[in-house]
């Protein structure tokens, strides 16, 4: 798969997945991993860049064991992304069901 459109899904998911809950990274590459192969080299750059852009706020949280860790949550700007980009993702795939066959009820 080309390198550039799975980073873009993987962006996609990355907002999804802390829309639904505030995740560090490590969280959030484990759960991403259980059905996407993908690691730490991937999914940091684009939590810092989507944190740059406004899409996350970020904070500490301290833990009984370990060093604290670095919590990412969704703005209310990265919810409007993602909706807009969950509105372009079904009418990609749209196009693509309806160009490979893959839905018989299309014609």
């Amino acid at each position: 798969m080309n390198s550039q459109f799975k980073r873009g899904i993987i962006e996609m998911c990355v907002l999804k997945m802390i829309s639904r809950e505030d995740m560090y990274g490590f969280q959030l590459i484990d759960t991403i991993s259980q059905e996407i192969e993908v690691n730490e080299n991937t999914v940091y750059p684009i939590l810092r860049r989507l944190t740059k852009q406004g899409l996350f706020d970020t904070y500490t949280k301290s833990m009984n064991i370990g060093a604290p860790r670095k919590y990412y949550s969704i703005t209310e700007e990265g919810t409007l992304k993602l909706s807009e980009y969950e509105g372009e993702w079904r009418k990609f795939l749209d196009g693509v069901y309806r160009i490979l066959g893959g839905n018989e009820n299309e014609k």
